[in-house]
């Protein structure tokens, strides 16, 4: 199955969670499935064993934003970047595992008593790797992590994207946990795209005068969490690293960045196509209106605007989509910005629109960025 296809990610999800969710957790089964059943080294998969089991405790009951346990995040990624290899890796597997340890596993969540333990599981799980690996491992893991909450999203990729100019690893453990963030923004029992051609019911609301609409084959599923505009804000910072690794970092002769880079591209434009049909078909339903929204998104994206970071205040309602509604300097104002969005149908339309067209761009050109990104913020060019 493609790495961007969300109902295999579902089933993955599934599939690690019933292994997790066992009275004796099925290291074997947590182990084949990550791996996609591949066969390695006796000692390597000891290792990994003892890495689910440190994972396992240190998450414990932590819960990703929709709900499900915290820790299938690094199960998952681990197991997207299999997919995108052919050779396994030891502590290319290790440095995805444990790539959130020292910014999601931290002391002020356990006890002091519960804190040491882990901390000791710690440290002989890496007496058990080579010497060189563990160093290389620890290094990986630090760049890795975003200093402190004061470091800017820009600034962490772009510090993280010199080194993996040296060190292409870094960036394939990068592209695996986006990947994976990219894909864990639903909880649905399967693709809302499935057996729905999103470009054919474009093509029917701009040119077929008799197309009735979009009909939804089941009933508004309840309100989540994470909405459509926290979705498009993914998207977002998702444009922004895709957008600095092609201004940083050379990927052209890396299979697996190609790969992982390319299906990010593919499941970032297909989330962007599910927040535009739901729209279509719970709340702007008039074909009339859909037609004017998609003209006038699709001048705006001809003329350029796509192509970079367009400043607030001018003409088109997208101008500084960027920088007014992702982009303030604090996520109070953040928060308030996207429920503004999420409240503008006809806005959301034409932002998740925009967000179609910048990942077919990266996927169309191999020179295309979002202008204006730099590891030093945004600037409206």
């Amino acid at each position: 199955m493609p790495l961007y296809d969300l109902q295999a990610f579902l089933e993955l999800s599934a599939n690690l969670n019933y292994q997790l969710s066992a009275a004796t957790v099925g290291r074997d089964n947590l182990v084949a499935t990550i791996l996609r059943k591949r066969k390695i080294p006796p000692n390597e998969k000891e290792i990994l064993f003892e890495v689910l089991d440190y994972l396992d405790k240190a998450y414990g009951k932590k819960r990703r934003r929709l709900g499900p346990k915290a820790v299938l995040h690094p199960l998952r990624a681990a197991a997207l970047l299999i997919d995108a290899t052919e050779d396994f890796d030891l502590l290319d597997v290790l440095s995805v595992l444990l790539h959130d340890k020292f910014e999601d596993l931290t002391g002020r969540d356990y006890t002091p008593q519960e804190w040491a333990a882990l901390e000791d599981q710690f440290q002989r799980l890496l007496k058990r790797i080579d010497p060189t690996d563990e160093w290389y491992l620890m290094e990986r893991l630090d760049l890795l992590t975003r200093h402190d909450e004061k470091e800017q999203y820009y600034a962490y990729i772009g510090r993280l994207l010199d080194k993996a100019v040296s060190t292409p690893e870094l960036l394939r453990v990068k592209l695996a946990d986006r990947l994976d963030n990219t894909l864990d923004m639903r909880i649905d029992f399967h693709d809302p795209l499935e057996d729905v051609d999103f470009f054919a019911h474009i093509f029917q609301v701009l040119f077929v005068p008799s197309y009735s609409g979009y009909e939804p084959s089941v009933a508004h599923p309840p309100s989540a969490d994470l909405d459509g505009s926290r979705r498009m804000y993914e998207l977002f910072k998702t444009a922004v690293t895709l957008s600095l690794i092609r201004q940083k970092v050379p990927i052209d002769d890396d299979p697996v960045a190609m790969k992982l880079f390319d299906a990010i591209c593919v499941a970032s434009l297909k989330e962007a196509q599910r927040i535009i049909m739901h729209i279509f078909g719970y709340h702007f339903r008039e074909v009339h209106l859909q037609r004017e929204v998609v003209r006038d998104t699709m001048e705006y994206c001809i003329s350029g605007g796509t192509s970079g970071v367009t400043p607030g205040g001018t003409p088109h309602r997208l101008d500084g989509l960027f920088l007014d509604r992702f982009d303030p300097k604090d996520s109070a104002s953040r928060k308030r910005r996207l429920k503004e969005l999420y409240m503008d149908k006809e806005l959301m339309i034409q932002a998740a629109l925009a967000f179609v067209v910048i990942f077919t761009n990266f996927r169309n050109d191999p020179t295309y960025y979002v202008h204006g990104v730099s590891e030093a913020g945004l600037t409206a060019v």
